[in-house]
């Protein structure tokens, strides 16, 4: 107990670590806050149309893609149409159906859809007598506001692997770690207050987090916490490796940094990038990061189908990175 005092202590004088505990929940309170704005509202597209000069059926139909600004006469629309801060589409009645106005000099995004627009409404003319049921989500979640959620979380956990790491460069650069070999201290005792360190770092980190920002059911928390726990040793283990295998503070840093990266980017890449049904997306297992942002994902979209594998998946990877722990210490003390 006393061991974990003192490294609660050292902990305290390392700002980076302080701050990688509380970036995330603030962050959190920062997305808890958008919960009345509309991620998906933020990149509506925008139609300007002249009065009186559709119908309401194709008004009321323009309406369900994007935002409508109404304007009194045609220069007035033009106007609109080339401000290049706007990314208006104009849109006139035609013989045809409906034409757009553009500007020429829009985003490749806004020119493709002014362009295929047009097609897009005779193609809803012709299919208007089919009959057509909708079936609406299971939840209402915003997806990018989810994603930016599910990414903070993650984030907190990493917390973990920056604790354990500082915490044991800095015994090496101030001389305590040569005093912990002739303390009266076993190397079980020594590993036990390290993971306990990060592991418990990591988990309120992001159990915080999780508090200020999402809402679960009663059902989906239990797993929740099964994800946050096993997720966070493994953390905790990684920062145990790049705390032996620095040599000093900045060579950590670098270590530190790379090792976010590939906590982060890989997840994002392969859940956007990669149908969930591919080999591809099996591979990504083996960052044990990808397993838990999949979980927390499924988790707040109202899923559990897969969370038992992401479970399996995951303990195994604590067993594989302690014993490679293991492994690589006995090496480096037959090395020396």
């Amino acid at each position: 107990m006393r061991g974990l005092k003192y490294q609660l202590k050292n902990i305290r004088r390392d700002k980076m670590c302080i701050l990688s505990f509380l970036l995330p929940i603030i962050v959190g309170l920062a997305v808890s806050s958008l919960s009345d704005a509309s991620f998906t509202s933020i990149s509506e597209t925008s139609f300007g149309i002249i009065e009186n000069n559709l119908s309401a059926n194709d008004v009321e139909w323009l309406r369900s893609y994007g935002k409508i600004l109404v304007f009194k006469d045609m220069n007035m629309l033009k106007t609109a149409v080339n401000n290049p801060a706007t990314h208006l589409i104009g849109v006139l009645n035609d013989s045809n159906g409906i034409k757009t106005v553009l500007s020429g000099d829009e985003l490749q995004l806004y020119a493709v859809i002014g362009n295929t627009l047009p097609q897009l409404y005779m193609k809803d003319k012709m299919v208007s007598n089919v009959k057509v049921t909708i079936y609406p989500t299971e939840n209402n979640n915003d997806f990018l506001k989810s994603l930016l959620i599910v990414i903070t979380m993650v984030t907190a956990l990493f917390m973990g692997c920056t604790f354990n790491a500082m915490s044991i460069i800095s015994e090496k650069e101030d001389g305590i770690a040569l005093i912990n070999k002739v303390l009266p201290m076993t190397k079980k005792s020594y590993l036990i207050q390290k993971i306990t360190l990060g592991f418990v770092g990591g988990v309120l980190s992001t159990i915080l987090t999780a508090c200020v920002c999402i809402r679960l059911e009663i059902k989906a928390i239990f797993l929740f916490l099964i994800l946050i726990v096993l997720s966070a040793f493994i953390s905790a283990m990684a920062g145990l490796f790049i705390g032996r295998f620095s040599s000093g503070l900045m060579i950590g840093i670098v270590y530190i940094k790379i090792i976010m990266i590939l906590f982060l980017a890989p997840p994002v890449l392969f859940y956007l990038a990669v149908s969930a049904s591919s080999i591809l997306h099996t591979l990504s297992y083996v960052f044990p990061s990808s397993i838990t942002f999949y979980g927390f994902m499924d988790l707040l979209n109202g899923h559990i189908q897969n969370i038992g594998l992401y479970i399996i998946v995951l303990f195994a990877h604590c067993i594989v990175w302690f014993l490679m722990y293991l492994i690589t210490g006995k090496h480096r003390e037959n090395a020396y």
